[in-house]
């Protein structure tokens, strides 16, 4: 049992919402979801009722609830209780984030608490410009960006950290579900439910570029403002479909939805970190050696 998933389970509980439990966390849903599902594997009960159209406690979470909250504020305390002796020593690390992250966040705050362990991160999010602006003016320490533009490097560093591959997501019992891989093509008649680009320019502008280059323009759905909510959407059967990052499909259970690889070379987009150019403190070198440096150019390809 780790404290995170204890907090992730009080964070559910608390707004019986995997998506608002997600943002309060600064962290993707489905990362939420997988370890609250690692406790009740250990536990060997169910914490959460779930279903597309709400959460709720069960019996079990009821009664856990407060102990998980008591175990919380006994780790806050142990904390506090030796704050003081660390006097200096204690440092913040500011990190921008991105959403759709999923387990690979946890590692590198893994790795922080490892290696790193008088630095505590602070996670924060924010539109991508006022993100690599606070960069570069150091009130951030680093950032998570993708698909990052040339203008924007000039006092900025990127390291590649990744490529996000992108799979369809398809109601069940649509017929597209029953192959193996889908063809952009044959999604030209489905309607494409996304989220409104202002809150993902990059994502937004590459599946339309796609769609373009497969020779149609999607016939537009209803937005929703998260994947849980767009998900739900298409569990209900109605003909539509989205895109989700494949790290994070793997880590979603609904049996109204189908993830499917693109069959016509596919969709992903680069994740980098973005540094102050030339910064040396400790959280900046150990990002360093956790991510590989890449150049702007490649980022754009």
């Amino acid at each position: 049992m780790e404290l995170r998933q204890l907090r992730y389970f009080v964070t559910v509980a608390e707004e019986l919402h995997f998506g608002r439990a997600a943002e309060r966390l600064h962290i993707a849903q489905p990362a939420v979801s997988q370890q609250v599902r690692r406790l009740e594997r250990e536990l060997k009960v169910q914490l959460l009722d779930r279903s597309p159209r709400r959460v709720r406690l069960t019996e079990a979470g009821v009664r856990f609830l407060p102990a998980a909250r008591s175990v919380l504020s006994a780790a806050d305390q142990a904390r506090a209780s030796v704050a003081d002796l660390a006097g200096a020593r204690a440092e913040v690390f500011r990190l921008g984030t991105v959403t759709g992250l999923g387990a690979r966040l946890d590692t590198i705050l893994d790795a922080f608490a490892e290696r790193l362990p008088q630095v505590r991160i602070e996670l924060v999010t924010l539109p991508v410009r006022e993100r690599l602006a606070q960069v570069a003016d150091g009130r951030l320490d680093a950032a998570f960006v993708r698909s990052p533009a040339i203008e924007d490097t000039a006092d900025l560093e990127y390291l590649h950290a990744w490529d996000d591959q992108l799979v369809a997501a398809l109601p069940a019992r649509h017929p597209l579900a029953a192959q193996e891989t889908v063809r952009l093509a044959d999604l030209a008649s489905v309607p494409l439910r996304m989220t409104e680009r202002r809150n993902h320019p990059a994502l937004v502008d590459l599946v339309l570029m796609s769609c373009q280059r497969a020779g149609f323009e999607p016939v537009p759905a209803p937005t929703a403002t998260t994947l849980q909510d767009n998900l739900a959407a298409i569990g209900t059967a109605v003909a539509m479909w989205t895109v989700i990052y494949a790290a994070n499909a793997d880590q979603v259970h609904n049996p109204r939805v189908v993830f499917r690889p693109f069959a016509d070379g596919g969709m992903s987009l680069p994740i980098a970190v973005a540094l102050r150019a030339g910064t040396d403190a400790p959280g900046s070198a150990l990002l360093r050696t956790l991510v590989p440096a890449e150049s702007a150019q490649y980022l754009e390809q």
